[in-house]
């Protein structure tokens, strides 16, 4: 007779570090090839150009990933959907080390755009089976903040890797991790009605929302059943204006610190390292923060839309950088901007599982992340051409300042779009 596994009272937990793990590793592994940009500058002649196309490349198949994984994982499930995204993603960033030309490394960042691009619609869906409403954002918030770990972690590995091993072995050593994350999922992770690690008082704790128990049909939604929904715009349109103001800030931060305040990025530092703890904080709080407001009795729609507004409202102040002329003042500011964009998308991420059913969340996720995605590929090239036109100029800071008065009503316009599509967040029958 086989022995039963000991169950575990807070197993949803060990299912949100899995999340969390996954997370941290999704975004290293996407952040080494930057790290490493100035030795394959050299190693493959790469003009600036050719860089900005390899990027392209991963952004534009990172936008059609999450449309693909979004429907992949609502028709196979969590477990085998997280598995091959983290399965082909890993295999993509190990295979860097293999191509030796510039078309070789356009590809490579298309088949890791095109795997990495599973991670939140997979962990989204996986967050709404293990965990109930009131805790949704908190969970969602604590395994969202491994993107700023893994924006910590990378730039102190990759470049300790490089210097004893060469850049090969960078990309074939953090490529590593996903499959050694693999093993600890498939062992440890189940759906709660199939976990036997679950106890019962648990997964009835899980399953604890009303509105959810009726919910017996898992055939996966069509796209155009979804699309005709207005809910589905909120979050579509939620997504296009705020994603691309996160990546705007992960990516122009360093260029503003230098071309402002003259900040040396080649040497030791803590501006980045400030705004990227602040962030990690704003992720796990702001996930909190709407969480606690259910438990005390809360709507769930008037706790995810207060929070929301809140947090659009802590973006704004980033509209002063203008009037700032001290680095570490600029630094609270940025980071107070950043910290509220995590803590945001910890609910932003939540509103879908508690608008549809779950068997429709990981499309739904699909379909507005591919609409942020998008977002992430039309406003840098805004982004760069106000820069060079006021770099032109001489006066580099009026573009900058620019892109503050942007980032700053980005928040409250997406929240009141949000808003006027689903006021009370009512939850869809399908």
């Amino acid at each position: 007779m086989t022995d039963q596994p000991k169950t575990w009272s807070n197993y949803r937990w060990v299912i949100c570090g899995l999340i969390f793990l996954a997370t941290t590793i999704n975004y290293v592994d996407r952040q080494v090839l930057s790290l490493l940009k100035p030795a394959l500058e050299k190693e493959f002649n790469w003009s600036e150009i050719d860089y900005g196309n390899i990027v392209m490349a991963f952004s534009a198949a990172y936008a059609v990933g999450y449309l693909i994984f979004g429907r992949v994982v609502d028709l196979v499930g969590t477990k085998v959907g997280y598995a091959i995204s983290v399965f082909f993603w890993s295999i993509a960033a190990m295979g860097h080390a293999l191509v030796r030309t510039t078309l070789g490394f356009g590809f490579m960042r298309a088949f890791l755009g095109v795997s990495e691009a599973g991670n939140f619609p997979t962990a989204i869906k996986a967050t709404a089976e293990w965990f109930p409403k009131k805790e949704r954002a908190l969970a969602a918030g604590i395994f969202n903040s491994g993107t700023n770990i893994g924006a910590v972690v990378a730039p102190i590995a990759v470049p300790w890797i490089l210097g004893i091993y060469g850049w090969q072995q960078a990309f074939i050593f953090t490529g590593a991790l996903g499959f050694i994350w693999l093993i600890a999922w498939w062992i440890f992770y189940e759906i709660p009605s199939r976990q036997k690690r679950l106890s019962k008082a648990e997964y009835e704790y899980i399953h604890s929302d009303a509105d959810e128990q009726a919910e017996k049909n898992l055939e996966a939604v069509p796209w155009i059943k979804l699309l005709g929904i207005r809910q589905t715009w909120a979050f579509i349109l939620g997504k296009f204006f705020t994603d691309p103001i996160w990546w705007f800030l992960l990516f122009w931060l360093p260029s503003y610190f230098t071309e402002v305040y003259g900040v040396d990025f080649r040497k030791p530092n803590m501006q980045l390292a400030v705004i990227y703890t602040i962030t990690t904080l704003g992720s796990i709080g702001g996930g909190y923060l709407s969480s606690y407001l259910i438990k005390i009795g809360w709507p769930v729609f008037k706790a995810r839309k207060t929070s929301m507004f809140l947090f659009a409202i802590c973006v704004v102040p980033i509209m002063s950088a203008r009037f700032v002329d001290h680095v570490w003042v600029a630094v609270a500011l940025m980071s107070l901007a950043a910290a509220a964009h995590q803590a945001w998308s910890a609910n932003i991420f939540t509103t879908v599982s508690d608008m549809f059913p779950k068997k429709a969340v990981s499309s739904v996720v699909g379909i507005g992340g591919m609409a942020g995605s998008v977002g992430g590929i039309f406003f840098p090239l805004i982004v760069g051409n106000l820069l060079n036109h006021y770099k032109l100029l001489g006066n580099i800071t009026v573009g900058y300042n620019i892109l503050f008065l942007i980032c700053g009503v980005a928040y409250l316009w997406a929240w009141l779009l949000m808003h006027w599509l689903a006021p009370k967040m009512k939850r869809v029958e399908i």
